[in-house]
């Protein structure tokens, strides 16, 4: 696959002040949400909006894999009914973020390294499958939706802002995948990475890991303009691997020697 060229920021000539730059402000932004995570929200709050909060919390690693979802705390935190709570978390269940188990709770949901790996598994074959079907070169014209949700991402990256990265982030890759004109198989796509939002929590929060993440964005589109499907295929397939190997190292390093014995 040949070399791609990488897209920097405007205004930061050298990268490691790029580095810098990104350390000193995701910090900020970093301690910022942990703070909102632990205060009152004021204001009135619906269910869809508690939803997309806690959808935020789970994939930036604010809340952990297996970390409670206390139904006391959440009334208090939104202000909201118990019965209210009770089916916003059954709706993160349904969106395969938080699991039930009896006689404790509701909990983020955890997942084993056999079943991250046949996640990643099923992503990769629907991804690199949806890729092969984008006509490719594709034309400005149609790039054009791409282009300002990346250049919208690249100023989130730059400035910090956690939140704004992860949804721009989904936003790409909808669009990207849109480009393939399948609605189904792109709500399926959306459907299994949405499920591993626990999963990317072990990366995405890492500077160095989002301005990867930034790159191989821009990578992505000088190949749709290039149409070379094979580079395109093997650039979707990478960009999965980071969070998948991250977690599935964390969890083998949690389990112990027996662990990489066993493996």
């Amino acid at each position: 696959m040949a070399a791609l060229a990488t897209r920097p920021f405007v205004g930061l000539r050298q990268p490691e002040n790029l580095f810098i730059v990104l350390q000193v402000r995701w910090a900020g932004a970093w301690n910022d949400l942990n703070e909102s995570q632990r205060e009152p929200v004021p204001g009135a709050h619906s269910p869809a909006s508690v939803i997309e909060t806690l959808e935020e919390e789970i994939v930036l690693g604010m809340l952990h894999p297996r970390e409670r979802l206390v139904e006391d705390d959440l009334m208090a935190r939104f202000g909201l009914k118990r019965h209210v709570v009770r089916n916003v978390l059954a709706e993160l269940e349904q969106m395969g973020l938080v699991e039930r188990k009896r006689n404790i709770g509701a909990l983020v949901k955890a997942y084993t390294v056999e079943e991250v790996e046949h996640l990643y598994e099923v992503r990769e074959l629907l991804e690199t499958h949806c890729v092969r079907q984008i006509p490719l070169p594709v034309d400005e014209a149609r790039l054009q939706a791409l282009l300002t949700i990346q250049y919208a991402h690249d100023e989130a990256v730059a400035q910090g802002d956690l939140r704004q990265v992860f949804r721009l982030n989904v936003r790409f890759h909808r669009e990207l995948f849109g480009l393939a004109d399948n609605p189904v198989l792109v709500e399926a796509i959306s459907n299994h990475a949405q499920r591993a939002h626990s999963i990317r929590s072990s990366t995405i929060a890492m500077p160095a890991q989002l301005e990867r993440s930034r790159q191989e964005h821009w990578q992505l589109i000088e190949t749709l303009r290039g149409g070379d499907v094979e580079t395109l295929v093997e650039l979707c397939r990478a960009h999965l691997l980071p969070s998948r190997d991250a977690y599935i190292q964390a969890q083998r390093l949690r389990a112990g020697p027996a662990s990489s014995v066993a493996t």
